[in-house]
């Protein structure tokens, strides 16, 4: 694990320096496509434009090259730029997210473009300033129904709340935790719960579950990027004897798979590497130790994959003290929605892998998970 965790590290340092050296460009672009990173200047751009309903993750290309008939086009439909409101267009001017189509055409060029458009390079793009700041990492709009991301709610500059339903790395009717932090400059500190409802959902399978206490937990984000989270859980409320007594006997199957019941204190964890992959909004690669508990995965909001937008998440915990090795894959669909929902929300299959009360190799949980985008822009 040491060996592994040296070469993610020289990994993530090349191609974060890469990423910088590739931002240093003097020539002036007048003719670019907007990557779409700010949902609410992309909607607002397609509202004034009278476009229902408006997508965040539309194409949107502007041509400033012709001083007189200066154009932006959006889904492939053209306007004149001068359409949209005087503000709008300073900010689609501005923007600083943008893939430059200045090109030559050229007798090799009408062959290759068609290459081109494939848009291969747009596979994996480095993190936006937002995804490497220490002290406003928290901050996500998403709210999931099991697992993932916790839910961030920034207040005022790098003050923040966060919750979550379930751990970071957990899947569906998998864990009853439930937690709620507070931020401050990249220092978390919150607490821990039970909510029973999500474990009773599921009456077989249920001998690799987590179960939670109450409790207190302290985190951290190294002032270098948000590269390396550190954090401590402490359970302050064992759950009573009869209540554990209760969850064996649910749950111990006959090979002797048991499920973890929190206890004591943890230090966790995780070294993660914020990266854009097909075009997401919010991307990263992580290992992480939590919970006495190994972890490797990806996470991803709002890929596009020919002109479909999902989420995607792909967790492994291949060693744990008490639990069965287990892997879980997570895919929610947007845009199945009509008005606000168009972009806001996202439903889809969610399953866990691992050993089943059989002894074979198998589902052990499988349910719909929903995700919430409450938040409009990143």
């Amino acid at each position: 694990m040491r060996i592994t965790t040296v070469i993610l590290l020289c990994v993530f340092n090349v191609i974060f320096i890469s990423s910088l050296f590739a931002q240093y460009d003097d020539e002036q672009i007048l003719y670019y496509q907007m990557e779409p990173l700010d949902d609410s200047l992309f909607i607002n751009i397609q509202e004034s434009l009278f476009i229902d309903p408006p997508d965040p993750k539309a194409e949107i290309i502007v041509d400033l090259r012709d001083s007189k008939n200066r154009t932006i086009q959006v889904k492939n439909r053209l306007y004149p730029l001068l359409a949209i409101p005087e503000e709008l267009r300073a900010q689609v001017v501005t923007f600083p997210f943008i893939i430059n189509l200045q090109e030559d055409v050229t007798y090799t060029s009408v062959f290759t473009d068609v290459v081109d458009k494939m848009k291969f390079g747009k596979l994996t793009a480095p993190p936006t300033k937002m995804q490497i700041r220490s002290t406003t990492a928290y901050i996500n709009p998403y709210l999931q129904l099991f697992g993932g991301e916790r839910f961030g709610i920034p207040i005022k500059q790098d003050i923040g709340l966060s919750m979550g339903l379930g751990t970071p790395y957990s899947g569906p009717m998998e864990t009853n935790l439930v937690e709620a932090n507070f931020h401050i400059l990249g220092f978390r500190v919150g607490m821990f719960g039970v909510i029973d409802a999500f474990t009773q959902l599921k009456e077989t399978n249920n001998h690799n579950n987590l179960y939670a206490s109450e409790g207190i937990q302290v985190g951290y984000i190294l002032p270098f990027g948000n590269f390396i989270e550190i954090s401590y859980n402490k359970v302050t409320t064992d759950l009573s004897e009869s209540a554990v007594s209760r969850i064996l006997q649910d749950t111990v199957s006959e090979f002797g798979y048991q499920p973890k019941i929190m206890s004591g204190s943890y230090v966790n964890y995780e070294l993660r590497y914020p990266l854009r992959v097909m075009g997401s909004t919010r991307g990263k690669f992580y290992v992480a130790k939590y919970l006495d508990e190994w972890h490797i995965g990806f996470t991803g909001r709002e890929l596009s994959l020919a002109g479909s937008t999902f989420d995607l998440r792909l967790d492994a915990m291949p060693d744990s003290d008490e639990r069965n090795p287990q892997y879980l894959i997570d895919i929610s669909v947007q845009r199945i929605t009509e008005s606000w929902g168009f972009s806001s929300f996202s439903l889809g299959p969610s399953a866990v892998f691992s050993k089943n009360d059989k002894g074979n190799f198998g589902v052990i949980s499988m349910f719909f998970n929903m995700r919430l985008k409450i938040g409009t822009s990143l």
